[in-house]
């Protein structure tokens, strides 16, 4: 596998031992330029990093070496585990993100991530469960890798998990309303797949759960993005639920 070297300033100096390792955490870099996400990601002062980036044009850069501990997650948590840098390998991918004009990952980044995925997983022995995006550890802050991320691909190759609902039926329950028993029965879903449902943060209930229900919509529903759980939400979780329990 190819990779070019350009080393961040910004991780935790002890290094982690190799069963550490359980998650990879996909994201995209949200700014404009190219130029100016490599420079923020290995600015000393921004005190963000990753172990990879993956350019425009497909080229790997290897940022941090993966037992070290980059700053990529944040205020995290999926399942029991809480603060995923800890435990996870963080791959930007240059693209400018919802605030710049969200753009299509490029089939060479695409074909890249592919690659460096399945070497990952293979070398630490990560459950194909356990890649996941940042939406889905932070679905309250954050919005990346979002809906134009090739999730469904990928899972073809062992990277990340999808559902095994047919096209048609989805589209038949899509946005078909769903009782109060349903709704509560929704979140339970999400919380078996790994999602946080309890609310820690200043944000009103309703607000926080809507925002993890737009974080399940991006990964596992990106043709329609609204917060609203209907028929085709709750069949989606259910059918994950089983998967990844």
């Amino acid at each position: 596998m190819n990779t070019t070297l350009n080393y961040s300033p910004n991780f935790e100096t002890k290094k982690r031992k190799k069963n550490k390792i359980k998650f990879i955490v996909l994201h995209y870099t949200g700014m404009k330029k190219e130029t100016e996400a490599i420079e923020r990601l290995t600015n000393i002062n921004s005190k963000v990093s990753s172990h990879y980036l993956i350019k425009n044009n497909g080229e790997i850069v290897v940022m941090l070496p993966d037992l070290y501990e980059a700053w990529h997650a944040g205020v995290s948590s999926w399942k029991n585990f809480k603060s995923l840098n800890k435990h996870s390998i963080g791959i930007e991918i240059s693209n400018p993100g919802h605030d710049h004009n969200y753009k299509k990952f490029s089939e060479k980044q695409i074909q890249s991530i592919k690659k460096l995925c399945k070497f990952l997983i293979e070398k630490y022995k990560i459950n194909k469960k356990n890649i996941l995006g940042h939406s889905d550890i932070a679905p309250n802050r954050k919005k990346d890798p979002g809906e134009k991320f090739p999730w469904k691909y990928l899972s073809k190759f062992g990277i990340g998990k999808w559902h095994s609902i047919l096209q048609k039926t989805l589209i038949k329950n899509r946005r078909k309303k769903i009782s109060l028993i349903d709704r509560k029965n929704f979140f339970i879903n999400l919380s078996k797949i790994g999602y946080l449902t309890k609310n820690s943060t200043k944000l009103k209930k309703d607000k926080f759960l809507s925002l993890v229900a737009i974080a399940f919509q991006r990964r596992f529903r990106q043709e329609l993005i609204n917060g609203k759980i209907d028929q085709e939400c709750l069949l989606i979780s259910q059918n994950l639920a089983k998967k990844l329990n």
